[in-house]
Parts: C-alpha cells; sequence; structure tokens
C-alpha cells in the first residue's frame, strides 16, 4: 500500500480556501502526490490507465 495524509476541508472553510487556492479548482477530492498536483478522482484514473501512476509513487 502507499502512505497517504487526508486533508477534511468539509467544515473547515480556511483549509477549503487554501486548497482552492492551491489547487485551482473547488471540488473535492484534490489529489497532490508529493509536490506534484494530480487533480480529482479522474485524474487519478486517468494516469493510472497511462501506465503515468506508478512513475509519481516512485
Amino acid at each position: 500500500g502507499v502512505a497517504f495524509k487526508e486533508l477534511i476541508v468539509d467544515g473547515n472553510p480556511k483549509l477549503r480556501s487554501e486548497m482552492e487556492q492551491k489547487a485551482g479548482r473547488h471540488t473535492v477530492p484534490q489529489i497532490w502526490i508529493g509536490s506534484a498536483h494530480v487533480g480529482g478522482c479522474d485524474e487519478l484514473y486517468a494516469a493510472e490507465r497511462a501506465g503515468k501512476l506508478d512513475k509519481l509513487l516512485a
């Protein structure tokens, strides 16, 4: 498995605002691997299908 840190932005307007500014999006989830912003769930699955996810996780 892969270790991850989940930040709950629901009910935390300050944290949600920081996420929106950093990601440039307002939907959740927003996924980062290290400092690389992957995007949302659709982008994560697309990276997996394209064979790019393992490289991001390395």
